[in-house]
């Protein structure tokens, strides 16, 4: 009871923000009512599913500090474990989604007790390259498909089917992939407000200072980094789902872990509304950019160079991200 009180307790922040919270809350449950865009629905899903992603990268990322580059590894690791298990054995997704959660949380103790000891750009470049060598690992395993990756028919498990989410609809995934963002908002309030979240916040400040004060330094990063991998991996297990086509090249890219990692410290690493904000920004811009820019005028690529631009921006004003610059406003309106 008090686990679930501390999630849903919003009491730290402002009424203003809060009203804002639920408007914008309501407006994510009726949307699908008034949007006749198959463009748009598939916008705001794959808004919910990188507003994921960056909840599970700020635990380590943005309330640890430690800048880790590759998460693709372990949204790989969900989105295979549903498709093989659906293919294979016919296991439906709800069954096959924690499996894949367990065992990206098992690989993240694997490489996770190694990979903390290093610091700073030393562990960046280490989560990389352990991204990498799985995905190469993944592109040659013909058990998962090898490079040609995993296809799931909808033909084979007609539409709708609950159990293995195959939908004709996207409002169907819609629906769902928010009620798992719900859940993950109200997670991570408990998370920030837990003896774990104080705990890396104060070894984000001074590791010495931690260890002195008794916190088992190490300990706390791999926890922290299973849970990050848990999120993740739930989110590849839907988007494989989603998708229903899945390919090492895509699905554990570097290009995948960077972005995720951009959009949590675009909008404000190590606030509970930064990934969220972030994802709001360069989702739809990605989406319609590629769109308007990509796709009709043939500038492939300009999508990158306004990523930037804004990252370069907000950077040069405020570190914290887009969350930091609006509380920068706010403390200079209560002087």
């Amino acid at each position: 009871m008090e686990t679930l009180k501390n999630a849903v307790d919003f009491s730290d922040f402002p009424r203003i923000d809060l009203v804002i919270a639920g408007a914008v809350a309501f407006l994510f449950l009726i949307f699908p009512l008034f949007s006749a865009s198959s463009f748009a629905m598939a916008t705001m899903i794959q808004f919910f599913m990188f507003s994921l992603y960056g909840m599970g990268w700020n635990t380590i990322g943005g309330y640890g500090g430690q800048v880790d580059l590759g998460k693709a590894q372990y949204v790989g690791i969900g989105a295979y474990t549903t498709a093989v298990m659906l293919l294979r054995w016919d296991i439906p997704f709800w069954v096959s989604m924690p499996v894949g959660m367990g065992i990206a949380v098992i690989w993240s103790f694997i490489i996770g007790y190694p990979l903390f000891r290093l610091k700073g750009h030393y562990f960046a470049i280490a989560t990389i390259a352990t991204s990498l060598v799985l995905k190469d690992l993944f592109t040659v395993w013909s058990f998962v498909g090898a490079a040609r990756g995993l296809e799931i028919s909808p033909i084979t498990y007609p539409p709708p089917d609950y159990m293995r989410l195959i939908f004709k609809e996207d409002i169907y995934y819609y629906y769902l992939i928010l009620g798992f963002f719900f859940l993950g908002l109200l997670y991570m309030n408990w998370f920030r407000k837990s003896r774990l979240g104080f705990q890396l916040r104060c070894i984000k400040d001074n590791e010495d200072m931690a260890r002195s004060l008794g916190i088992n330094v190490h300990w706390a990063k791999i926890k922290t980094y299973a849970i990050a991998t848990a999120f993740v991996s739930m989110v590849g297990s839907f988007h494989v789902c989603y998708i229903k086509v899945i390919e090492p090249v895509d699905i554990m890219s570097l290009d995948l872990s960077i972005l995720i990692a951009l959009m949590a410290m675009l909008g404000g690493a190590g606030s509970l509304w930064g990934p969220i904000i972030g994802a709001g920004v360069l989702i739809p811009l990605r989406s319609y950019l590629k769109e308007w820019l990509g796709a009709a005028a043939g500038l492939v690529g300009i999508d990158l160079i306004f990523y930037a631009l804004i990252i370069m921006i907000v950077s040069a004003f405020e570190p914290r991200g887009i969350w930091g610059i609006v509380e920068k406003v706010r403390r200079r309106k209560r002087r």
